[in-house]
């Protein structure tokens, strides 16, 4: 059944492009996607990536959008970064659409507050000029309605790791972003949190620090670990919580980085970020605990963190789980393809989480539309 107002065929393919910004702040991932409409019924709606390019923000955009998560924008200009993120995107599309027709955009925008305590969550980028610049309709805001049913509004991935992963055999999706995030097949079962951080305290430390916007393969974090320090941060009560559960950089970012910066800033650079690379891996693997896995289960790591050696290789220190990079598809854009595939669902009008992972009094249809 179609969304009242779409006009979508059913007999052939869709073309819809994702995009998305993660919590890492830094840009827009575009994945134009082929999706085969009766193809849920089956759990194969995907057919294939037809293209996937990033663009990075400006820096003058990219401070702005750092400003309003780190509380310091004002309603004004929160208001114009919204349009702002919109005409970004809406560049994007003119030079994708130009070689190629999109039936629909499904849009995350950049995500400035989330506080699933509060019910609350806020993505930013003009859905309307996104819409006028794709010529196509455009599904946006495909969080709230999972808070508004009770849930914690992410993590918003797991069934569609199931539809492009499939279900014959456990596995384990760990994506580390600005916030690291797992999705779980036991072989029985779908479980899926936010672990806790990722690269966002990484790249805000390279930032004041190297004066870099990340610390590219993770070069300069191979110094020691102050297991005092790191002992320390796994208190957090972030830790304490079980599923379901999900953080931003509200917990995991710039208060957290600068709570602890004059204890760090007593060691040698190289010793700080070793052991922040190993507060990131350390917070995985102890999540990763609640899992009933097998020995051996395959991992797949993607996100920017997927790029960090140090963080990978304490990743792999006593771990059940037999690691390695995801080569599905091209770094940084499984998640975009990820939420094209959610905008098929609700056009559908097809349900685009797992109430038991988000907390949700029910699965929702997610999303709203501008035709």
């Amino acid at each position: 059944m179609k969304l009242a107002g779409l006009d979508l065929p059913l007999d052939r393919p869709w073309r819809v492009l994702g995009l998305m910004s993660g919590t890492s702040a830094d840009g827009i991932d575009s994945a134009l996607v082929e999706i085969d409409p009766r193809g849920f019924n089956s759990g194969t709606p995907f057919k294939s990536l037809l293209h996937h390019q990033y663009e990075a923000y400006p820096d003058s955009l990219k401070i702005k959008v750092l400003e309003a998560i780190h509380n310091h924008s004002l309603p004004k200009d929160i208001c114009i970064l919204q349009r702002e993120l919109g005409n970004f995107c809406g560049e994007i599309i003119k030079l994708i659409s130009n070689n190629s027709k999109i039936d629909f955009v499904s849009l995350h925008g950049q995500t400035i507050q989330h506080h699933p305590e509060q019910g609350a969550t806020l993505q930013l980028a003009d859905p309307y000029v996104i819409s006028l610049s794709s010529q196509s309709p455009v599904v946006w805001d495909l969080r709230r309605m999972d808070m508004a049913l009770g849930g914690q509004g992410a993590p918003l991935v797991p069934l569609t790791e199931t539809w492009l992963r499939g279900t014959k055999q456990p596995w384990v999706a760990l994506n580390i972003g600005g916030i690291a995030n797992v999705t779980a097949w036991t072989g029985c079962e779908l479980q899926a949190w936010d672990t806790g951080p990722g690269m966002s305290i990484l790249d805000i430390a390279a930032r004041i620090w190297l004066g870099i916007s990340q610390d590219e393969h993770g070069k300069n974090a191979m110094g020691k670990i102050h297991q005092d320090l790191l002992e320390h941060w796994m208190k957090d009560d972030y830790f304490t919580y079980g599923a379901p559960k999900s953080t931003g950089r509200e917990r995991f970012g710039q208060a957290w980085f600068e709570s602890h910066r004059t204890q760090l800033e007593t060691l040698p650079i190289t010793d700080r970020l070793a052991t922040l690379a190993s507060f990131t891996a350390s917070s995985i693997q102890f999540e990763l605990k609640r899992l009933t896995l097998e020995s051996g289960t395959l991992g797949f790591v993607s996100g920017g963190g997927s790029m960090h050696s140090r963080v990978m290789s304490e990743l792999s220190i006593d771990s059940s789980i037999h690691w390695s990079k995801d080569t599905q598809f091209p770094i940084g854009s499984r998640e975009a393809i990820s939420w094209a595939l959610l905008g098929a669902a609700s056009a559908l009008s097809l349900p685009g989480t797992v109430q038991e992972i988000t907390g949700a009094s029910k699965a929702g249809i997610l999303g709203s539309w501008v035709l």
